[in-house]
C-alpha cells in the first residue's frame, strides 16, 4: 500500500485513492501508542473528520463503563488496539474466539459486573460443551486477560477480574517423530516425487512448513550453499499471507549439505525451463516450493499432501510438522546440544527447545546417569 503524508495526521493512498486520517487514542496496556485509522474520499472530508475528532476529544469516546457490555468493550479493543498492532493471523484467531465462544456466553454481561466466577465457569462449560483442549482454553484466557488489562489502563474498570481467575493448565503436546532408519525409508520412497524437496527441507534442516512454503529463490545462495530464513507463508481461514518469520530468532541462516544443494539446483533448473515457456506468468514471486499446478503451496495443502503420502505408503503415522521434530531428535542423537538445535530451529531461547523436546532432555539425563555409574565401577 503506497501511502504518502499530505499533512499532519493525514496521508493519501495512491493505489486505493483514499485519504487516511490517523487518530491518537493514547497507549495500550504495554505502553505502546494506540492509533486508529479512518478513510475519506477527499482531502476536505479528511480534514473535517480530523477536526471533528479534535472537537470531541475531551468527550467520552465510547459508552460509559457502567453501561458497556463485555461484547462492546471487546469490539472497541479489537478495532482500536489489536487490529492496528497485531498480525492479521492474530486478529483472525482472536475474532474467531470472540465470535464463536466469548460473545455468546459472556457478551451481554456489563463490563463492571463481570466476575472471576463467571469467567471460571465459562472455561469449564465451554471446554466441555465445545470439546476444546486445555491448550485452546488457555488462548481464551490470554485474550480475556489482555483485553481486560486494557480496560483497567483506560479506567473502564478499577481492577481486572482475571487477576482472580485460575488459568487453564496447558498440556504439552505429544511429539511424534521418526528415528533415522524410518527417515531414510521415507527419503527413499519420496525420491523423485513432487514432495521430495519440501520433505527434505523439513527433515534435514528443521524448517517449519510456513517457512518452506514462503521460501523464495532470493534467499537461496547455492554458491555458498546457504538458505536464509526470513519469511513465512501463513494461512488464516481462507486467506494466505506472506509475512515475516515467527519471531526475531526465527531469522536464521542454514547450511546446505550435498543432497539438498543438488536437489535445489535441479528444481531451480526445472523452474527456469518452465519460465522460458511463460515468462510473464510463471511463479512471478519466485517461490522455491511449488505444488502440482506450479503454484506456491499453501501450508495446509502441503500438510495434507504429506499425510496422504505417508498413509498411501503404509509408513508410521507422522505429521509434516513431525519432520521438524525428527530433525531435532536425530541431531540430538548425533551429539548436538539443545542450544545448537534450538538455534537451527529458530527458537528464541534454549528453554523453548527443552520445553518442546522433553524427550531429548530425558535422553541427556539417561546419558548423564550412565556416565556417573560407569565412573563408580
Amino acid at each position: 500500500m503506497a501511502r504518502k503524508t499530505v499533512e499532519r495526521n493525514i496521508s493519501y493512498d495512491d493505489i486505493r485513492h483514499l485519504y487516511y486520517v490517523s487518530i491518537d487514542l493514547g497507549r495500550d496496556e504495554n505502553g505502546k501508542r494506540i492509533k486508529q485509522y479512518r478513510t475519506f474520499p477527499t482531502l476536505a472530508a479528511a480534514r473535517n473528520g480530523l477536526k471533528e475528532f479534535h472537537a470531541t476529544r475531551e468527550q467520552p469516546q465510547f459508552v460509559p463503563a457502567q453501561e458497556m457490555t463485555l461484547s462492546q468493550w471487546l469490539e472497541y479493543w479489537m478495532d482500536s488496539i489489536v487490529r492496528p498492532n497485531r498480525a492479521e493471523t492474530t486478529v483472525y484467531a482472536y475474532q474467531k474466539i470472540i465470535d464463536n465462544h466469548i460473545d455468546p456466553a459472556l457478551g451481554d454481561t456489563p463490563l463492571t459486573k463481570l466476575s472471576a466466577k463467571q469467567v471460571q465457569e465459562y472455561y469449564t462449560t465451554t471446554q466441555r460443551e465445545a470439546n476444546l483442549s486445555s491448550n485452546t482454553m488457555r488462548r481464551h484466557h490470554d485474550l480475556l486477560s489482555s483485553a481486560l488489562r486494557s480496560a483497567v489502563r483506560q479506567e473502564m474498570i478499577p481492577v481486572s477480574p482475571m487477576n482472580r481467575v485460575e488459568p487453564p493448565r496447558p498440556r504439552p503436546k505429544e511429539t511424534s517423530f521418526y528415528d533415522n532408519l524410518e527417515l531414510k525409508q521415507l527419503y527413499q520412497l519420496i525420491q523423485g516425487k513432487p514432495l521430495e524437496l519440501p520433505v527434505k527441507l523439513a527433515g534435514s534442516l528443521g524448517m517449519r512448513r510456513e517457512e518452506i512454503c514462503g521460501l523464495k529463490w532470493d534467499n537461496v545462495d547455492l554458491q555458498r550453499r546457504l538458505v536464509i530464513i526470513r519469511e513465512a507463508r501463513t494461512a488464516y481461514g481462507a486467506n494466505i499471507v506472506q509475512k515475516e518469520t515467527k519471531n526475531r530468532a526465527s531469522v536464521r541462516t542454514l547450511y546446505l549439505a550435498d543432497e539438498l544443494c543438488l536437489l535445489l539446483e535441479q528444481e531451480q533448473s526445472r523452474q527456469e525451463a518452465l519460465r522460458c515457456q511463460d515468462p510473464d506468468n510463471f511463479n512471478p514471486e519466485g517461490y522455491v516450493v511449488l505444488d502440482h499446478k506450479q503454484r506456491p503451496y499453501s501450508p495446509n495443502a502441503l500438510s495434507l499432501a504429506f499425510t496422504r503420502f505417508v498413509r498411501r505408503n503404509n509408513l508410521p503415522r507422522l505429521t509434516f510438522h513431525g519432520l521438524r521434530h525428527t530433525f531435532a531428535t536425530i541431531a540430538s542423537c548425533q551429539g548436538a546440544s539443545l542450544f545448537d538445535i534450538g538455534k537451527a530451529l529458530g527458537h528464541s531461547t534454549p528453554s523453548t527447545t527443552g520445553r518442546i523436546y522433553t524427550h531429548l532432555v530425558d535422553r541427556t539425563h539417561e546419558d548423564l546417569m550412565l556416565r556417573v555409574s560407569d565412573a563408580l565401577k
